[in-house]
């Protein structure tokens, strides 16, 4: 059995796959126009999110469609195969659903570039199980922190 069996779960290991691809996808997308990477990350979202279970699926539309909506400016993309935003090639937030890893809930997170600095301890990710009206504007202003 490989180090990498033995240390990682199938599903990091998968993630870990997924990353590599992305990587590799970048690469090859480096010389296309900003509406090209655009449009491709917005595919490659799209697919990642077909693939989710009935919960987080609605929960990633919910959330991409928020994104959409109030950071516009943010790049449609996946992360490690998870639905992700970003900017200048990094990502600044993404979706991680409860089915990626096999747990109770969703949470969708912030990376460091995001600007929620707040003293000396602020959160940079949230659980999600559901989506209210009250959490997406919550979230919309927890985006607009992080993008200004």
């Amino acid at each position: 059995m490989a180090d990498t069996e033995k240390n990682f779960t199938a599903e990091e290991r998968e993630a870990m796959q997924a990353a590599a691809k992305e990587a590799r996808t970048r690469r090859s997308r480096a010389k296309k126009s900003p509406e090209e990477l655009r449009a491709a990350g917005e595919a490659d979202l799209k697919e990642a999110v077909a693939k989710l279970t009935d919960e987080d699926r609605l929960l990633a539309e919910k959330l991409h469609a928020l994104v959409s909506e109030v950071a516009p400016e943010l790049v449609p993309r996946t992360y490690y195969g998870m639905p992700a935003w970003g900017r200048d090639g990094k990502v600044l937030c993404f979706f991680q659903p409860a089915s990626k890893f096999k747990v109770r809930y969703g949470t969708f997170g912030f990376e460091p570039i995001s600007n929620l600095d707040d003293g000396t301890v602020w959160p940079t990710a949230y659980a999600v199980t559901a989506l209210t009206e009250q959490d997406l504007e919550f979230l919309a202003g927890r985006i607009r922190q992080a993008i200004s």
